[in-house]
C-alpha cells in the first residue's frame, strides 16, 4: 500500500512534517513516526493506513506502486531498481 520511503518522499515533496501529516490524516504523531520508521512496507491498522494515503492523495501526492505507470501528469520522483554492481 505505502512504503516508509514513499512516506518520507511524500512529506519532502509536500514540504510538510510528520506533525502536519498526522493532523491531515486525523491520527496521532507517534503513529506517523512508527509508520515512517518501518522497513519497507508500512504495517499497521488498515483504516489508519487508508487515512494516511487519503491525506497524501488529497494534498496532491500520487503513490506509484512497483512497476506501475502514473495515471496523471505532473512532477514526481521514482526510485528505480539499482543496476547490478552500482549503488
Amino acid at each position: 500500500m505505502i512504503t516508509a520511503a514513499q512516506m518520507r518522499a511524500a512529506l519532502a515533496l509536500l514540504g510538510i512534517d510528520q506533525r502536519q501529516l498526522a493532523e491531515m490524516a486525523g491520527i496521532s504523531l507517534p503513529t506517523i513516526q512508527r509508520m515512517e520508521a518501518s522497513d519497507g512496507q508500512v504495517r499497521g491498522v488498515v483504516e489508519t493506513l487508508v487515512k494516511v494515503v487519503t491525506a497524501l492523495e488529497r494534498a496532491g501526492v500520487e503513490l506509484i506502486g512497483e512497476n506501475a505507470t502514473s495515471q496523471t501528469g505532473g512532477r514526481g520522483v521514482r526510485l528505480r531498481q539499482a543496476v547490478a554492481g552500482q549503488q
